[in-house]
Order: C-alpha cells, then structure tokens, then sequence
C-alpha cells in the first residue's frame, strides 16, 4: 500500500514575499520510500487559490494593503530603471 503525505513550509521575506517550499513523501507500509521538492515564490497580491489552506492563511496574515501596495510601488520603481 501507497500513499502520498505532503507538507508546506514557508519564510516571509522582509519586503512581503512568501517563499513556499512543499515536500512530497511516498510511503509503502508507514516507511517513506522516496520523496520530492518543488518551491516557488509568491508575491504580495498574488494569487493564492490554487495554495493549500496554511499558504493561504499566512498571506491573508501578512499581506495587508500597506504591504501589497509598497511591494507594488518598489516594483514599479524597479522596472522604471531598467
């Protein structure tokens, strides 16, 4: 028997962003036979409906207007400069 246990972590950066790294364990009989990494990155505004519910919590926590609108202004400003 097989069967897939997945698991979030998160680290809030200063400026807002939500680096989420999520593991995938396969086990066969309660012993984990192998496992697999994915993480992204999720900028404040972005959207989070396809984010498992602890992702999503953490940034409805975080990402209040102030911090979504001087991520956005920082952007901007960053694009401009190029």
């Amino acid at each position: 028997m097989y069967e897939e246990r997945i698991s979030h972590t998160m680290e809030v950066l200063e400026d807002g962003q939500i680096q989420v790294r999520k593991i995938t364990r396969v086990l066969k009989d309660g012993v984990e036979i192998a496992q697999q990494y994915h993480r992204h990155v999720l900028e404040p505004g972005q959207d989070t409906t396809k984010e498992a519910d602890r992702v999503k919590a953490v940034a409805a926590t975080v990402w209040t207007k102030e911090v979504v609108d001087e991520f956005k202004a920082k952007k901007e400003a960053n694009e401009l400069v190029k």
